[in-house]
């Protein structure tokens, strides 16, 4: 009977609702994200060969796409 006492006080609501412990994510975590979302986009959208002339592998890309979306917005 005690672990059902210790289930019931670990689904109360109160504690696992989602409002408790979420933070607003800062302006730099929110820009971030948002460069991520559009490297991504561009990532999946290059062909085979296009991605060879970029930089073969994703952190080489997404390195510059960071750098290019960041000289953009400056």
């Amino acid at each position: 009977m005690l672990g059902f006492t210790a289930m019931a006080s670990a689904k109360d609501p109160v504690a696992a609702s989602p409002e408790s412990g979420a933070k607003e994510p800062t302006v730099g975590q929110s820009a971030a994200r948002e460069r991520q979302k559009k490297c991504g986009a561009e990532w999946r959208a290059l062909s085979v060969a296009d991605k060879a002339a970029q930089g073969p592998k994703w952190p080489q890309y997404f390195s510059k796409c960071v750098k290019r979306l960041k000289e953009i917005k400056a």
